[in-house]
């Protein structure tokens, strides 16, 4: 077995926590169940590495299983990447039968004419997700198989999910060989980005529950109360203050857990308002804006404002519509002075 080979293995390995070392091996099924149990998982992570790349030695492991093993981790853990969404489009309205074996050979065969130094690995999963592994080399370099994008490709659907390493000069001619290969006319990226590949998914494919229903906040009637029931009206009207956030809250996100999004990013033009005596501005131009959120649960965290106390019920729909507005290409508008914007990037 080549050394880069069993450095590659070793370090996988190394990367699995202990107690899913045994687990992920026997998913990954090039070693047998009598070779597993001559390891003994319970010593230290680097002994365990070593008897598992001596194993390997014993079965002529080469890259192609080392990859195998280095996607199962990947598909495990997929938080341990960033990943982007790609739509794909077709010219007309007609349907194709995917077909994996002719999938498989045309994306191998438009990535390899342009760059001959790369492996690809693929592995199918259960879901009708395809896994593909690139390790990128150069003309002259072998590949890297420590620098490696990931694509992820529901064959029924036109979004791609794809995590690319630090060679970003290699995106063109994968996004290429992927229209190539799944018989559209284009791609483009959905500019929606982040750890929880789980996430991307349920607001894409539409399995997420959130309302998107846009109200008015009523200010709370004002009373003239005898002095001496002050004091229960205002226990009543708390209680009641309390129950309408909840219900707003539960109509404007849903009851469900909130897709996992970290990153939001606004480009928003509005007009200047301001009284036409002042003069503040010369020229009548829009007032642009950037904003940035970021947060480790950011739709969670904007669900948790309004009952918590620091934000009014409803939220604006500028905050609670991210979701549907991924979906729908991030188009913005706002009834009250905002120009269309768009959103770049959760």
């Amino acid at each position: 077995m080549d050394e880069t080979v069993a450095e590659y293995i070793r370090r996988t390995v190394l990367k699995i926590p202990r107690d899913e070392i045994k687990t992920m091996l026997q998913k990954w099924g090039f070693l047998s169940e009598a070779q597993l149990e001559t390891v003994n998982f319970h010593q230290i992570k680097d002994n365990i590495s070593q008897d598992v790349v001596q194993l390997c030695e014993e079965n002529s492991a080469d890259i192609k299983q080392a990859a195998v093993l280095d996607i199962i981790y990947n598909n495990i853990y997929p938080n341990k990447r960033i990943w982007s969404v790609y739509q794909m489009n077709k010219t007309g309205e007609e349907t194709d039968f995917f077909d994996l074996t002719d999938f498989k050979k045309k994306f191998k065969r438009r990535l390899r004419s342009a760059l001959k130094n790369v492996t690809i690995n693929f592995r199918e999963y259960e879901d009708n997700a395809i896994w593909i592994r690139i390790a990128w080399g150069t003309p002259y370099r072998k590949p890297n198989q420590y620098k490696t994008s990931y694509v992820v490709y529901h064959s029924q659907t036109p979004y791609v999910f794809i995590s690319v390493s630090v060679l970003r000069s290699n995106l063109p001619l994968l996004c290429q060989a992927l229209v190539v290969a799944s018989n559209y006319h284009d791609i483009r990226e959905m500019e929606l980005r982040s750890h929880s590949l789980n996430s991307l998914k349920d607001i894409v494919f539409k399995r997420y529950s959130q309302n998107f229903q846009t109200y008015c906040p009523r200010p709370l009637p004002e009373r003239n109360v005898a002095p001496e029931t002050v004091d229960l009206r205002i226990v009543q009207e708390n209680r009641n203050e309390k129950e309408r956030i909840q219900r707003l809250n539960r109509e404007v996100f849903g009851d469900g857990p909130q897709p996992k999004i970290e990153f939001a990013q606004y480009k928003l033009e509005t007009m200047f308002k301001s009284d036409p005596k002042m003069d503040v501005l010369d020229k009548k131009e829009p007032f642009r804006c950037l904003i940035k959120f970021s947060s480790p649960h950011l739709l969670e965290s904007l669900k948790s404002l309004a009952p918590a106390g620091m934000a009014d019920a409803p939220l604006s729909p500028l905050l609670t519509c991210i979701p549907q507005k991924a979906r729908n290409y991030f188009k913005i508008r706002e009834k009250k002075g905002l120009l269309p914007g768009s959103f770049v990037s959760p």
